[in-house]
């Protein structure tokens, strides 16, 4: 007996229904033309599987506007051409070379497990042979640019300071790949580098001459101050 029906879960049935009564009669032209004529997102994004921080809700994106590759920590590996799986890197290709995106962005995040995972390696609950703790090993580049973490240094300080490293670090591994650096080279290609408060909203977005992180809109709000990775 086939008990797909039944075992489907509810909430995504109802989020459906919702989709049908609601966005898709508004969007179904653009359906139609996505599906006539493909996708041409000028954005590539790298983001974060974590289920609070979803870039389609927090750019407010539409269909095609995005093309969106999300791992754990939102980290790109270096450039690595060897014989094994890579799905982030291939991504990054097909975007770059098929699709012709015009900007590339590492969306980073607060409370991010897999950097605090890292962060505090003494209660970290993988080992490095198992996927994520081997997956995390990307993060270390980071940490000796941060380093170390301090003496009395609160963790979730430290954990946010690497993350904000860890973006950094994911751009630096971009520029290894020969693609990317050329389109780059050629001002055809922009790197980007933001980070996002899951409690405040507050998106700070990357200033490569400076270094620090700065909100993307608008006035700061009181509590919250620019952020530098030191």
């Amino acid at each position: 007996m086939d008990t797909s029906a039944t075992t489907f879960p509810e909430r995504l049935t109802e989020g459906y229904r919702a989709f049908l009564d609601d966005r898709f009669p508004s969007e179904r032209q653009r359906y139609e033309r996505l599906a006539e004529s493909g996708q041409t997102p000028k954005i590539l994004l790298v983001g974060c599987c974590d289920s609070r921080v979803s870039p389609e809700v927090i750019f407010d994106a539409r269909p095609g506007e995005m093309f969106v590759v999300r791992n754990v920590a939102n980290l790109v590996p270096p450039f690595s051409p060897d014989d094994q799986l890579h799905g982030t890197s291939a991504a990054l290709e097909y975007a770059v070379q098929a699709l012709k995106v015009e900007h590339i962005v590492v969306l980073g995040h607060a409370q991010c497990g897999g950097i605090r995972a890292f962060a505090d390696d003494a209660q970290m609950p993988l080992s490095p042979g198992d996927f994520i703790g081997k997956w995390i090993t990307l993060i270390g580049p980071a940490a000796e640019r941060t380093g170390g973490r301090a003496h009395n240094e609160m963790l979730d300080t430290y954990a946010e300071r690497l993350a904000l490293h860890s973006i950094q670090q994911s751009l630096a591994n971009l520029r290894t790949f020969p693609c990317v650096q050329i389109l780059e080279e050629k001002g055809r290609l922009h790197l980007h580098g933001a980070y996002f408060g899951v409690a405040s909203g507050v998106l700070m977005i990357l200033d490569p001459v400076t270094g620090q992180f700065v909100p993307a809109v608008g006035e700061m709000p009181k509590k919250v101050q620019m952020i530098r990775c030191v």
